[in-house]
């Protein structure tokens, strides 16, 4: 659960500096070709401490301690890791920040020859978190008493189909990959 909360912190603290500073925000927000062309790889994880708006900070670490630290305990649980409880923290510190630049990926791709292309947050990460939960407690229950994996199938497809409209500011191949990545991990 500390590691949750120090990971809500840090992303906290350094999104509300960025809103207040401009500069700061252009420094870390991901743009594929500042990281292609200019190799600028440090974008690749920094896009993940700030946010567009305090909507978009609260959501993300909402959705971070609401499964996070129940995350954070499977990983250093010996019931579901009987060889590596032991190294559950950091696997599971190891999963969100690996997490960010995997999810970043079909964006840095597609967007590479794009000086415009511009993205923030945490989502990718958290995504993995979520689906890393969903793994541990299928059975769990969502949202108007959704089963877990049901719920991720249909935020899968979800995800999917509005990443091929691209017709609105949100990285939705970011929250797929992402997903999947939790998953995998």
């Amino acid at each position: 659960m500390y590691l949750t909360i120090f990971l809500i912190a840090v992303t906290s603290i350094v999104s509300f500096i960025a809103f207040n500073n401009y500069e700061l925000f252009n420094r870390l927000k991901f743009n594929a070709y500042l990281v292609w062309h200019k190799k600028n790889f440090a974008r690749l994880l920094s896009h993940a401490l700030i946010h567009n708006g305090w909507l978009h900070l609260i959501i993300n670490m909402y959705v971070l301690w609401m499964f996070g630290s129940q995350v954070e305990a499977a990983f250093s649980s010996e019931i579901y890791f009987p060889e590596t409880y032991e190294l559950g923290q950091f696997l599971y510190v190891l999963m969100y920040v690996v997490a960010i630049p995997v999810a970043t990926v079909p964006s840095l791709f597609r967007y590479r020859n794009q000086h415009y292309y511009n993205s923030v947050g945490a989502s990718g990460a958290v995504s993995a978190v979520v689906f890393a939960f969903i793994l541990f407690a299928p059975e769990a229950k969502f949202w108007f008493d959704i089963p877990a994996y049901v719920f991720g199938i249909l935020y899968l497809l979800y995800a999917y189909f509005m990443s091929r409209r691209k017709n609105d500011n949100i990285a939705h191949d970011a929250h797929f990959v992402g997903s999947v990545f939790g998953l995998l991990f």
